[in-house]
């Protein structure tokens, strides 16, 4: 089987939004191919965006367009039944491509959907640099990033595709590829709330105590993550029942 782990940096979140990076490792089990690129996003970048991950308009002034970029080029000849493509928040990263023309063919496991099925209950946050460090991946990382000579530098696309790949394989230990597969699919449950001035709340608990909370939260915020609203009705549903 061959993983193409995939990361990208982008203007910003919203519809109009567009890639200004994309780094991709694709293994097949026999070599490892690593590309990391910058992407004329065809809009600035602002301030925000740039205090993210350090990527400046005049950074993208010679950057091609993804249509002509050798990432387009790789990504597409990679993109069939037989490569699965691996994300944290993987359906962002797609949404970014669908933008650019491109329809992912092949397998998908979101490391973001299988964290929260799999070890939800165990930690509060879900972020990928979170992670690498409450899973401990940072102990196996210098070397093999050394051999595939990568700077490891929070939102660096590549960066973070080195870390998705390290995820990943722990998540291997706990379920199969198969499994992998079936939860990036499904809605999570999603225990705690991590913003707020209930950050740190079991939403259970929340839902008990002051559900108007909850509500206003479902009714007022547009932009709610998916599991998180699946959570959130979850358990106002329980306590009503």
């Amino acid at each position: 089987m061959r993983y193409c782990y995939i990361d990208t940096e982008t203007t910003g979140t919203g519809k109009n939004d567009r890639l200004c990076s994309v780094g991709m490792i694709v293994d097949d089990g026999e070599t490892v191919r690593t590309h990391y690129e910058l992407i004329a996003p065809g809009r600035k970048v602002p301030p925000a965006a740039m205090a993210v991950h350090h990527i400046t308009n005049e950074m993208l002034e010679n950057a091609p367009a993804f249509e002509t970029s050798r990432a387009a080029e790789l990504l597409e000849s990679v993109n069939g039944p037989e490569t699965v493509l691996v994300g944290h928040n993987l359906s962002f990263d797609l949404e970014m491509l669908y933008k650019e023309g491109i329809t992912w063919r092949g397998g998908m496991i979101d490391t973001l959907k299988c964290v929260r099925h799999l070890i939800g209950s165990e930690i509060e946050h879900f972020s990928l640099q979170f992670l690498r460090y409450e899973l401990r991946l940072y102990r196996e990382e210098k070397a093999e990033a050394d051999a595939l000579e990568i700077g490891l530098r929070p939102h660096h696309a590549l960066s973070d595709a080195f870390h998705t790949r390290l995820l990943h394989r722990y998540l291997l230990e706990m379920a199969d590829e198969e499994t992998l597969m079936r939860l990036t699919t499904e809605q999570a449950l999603i225990h705690k709330l991590t913003f707020g001035k209930y950050a740190g709340k079991y939403i259970e608990d929340i839902a008990r105590r002051d559900p108007r909370y909850l509500e206003w939260m479902l009714n007022s915020l547009s932009d709610l993550d998916e599991d998180l609203r699946y959570s959130v009705e979850y358990y106002l549903k329980e306590v009503r029942a």
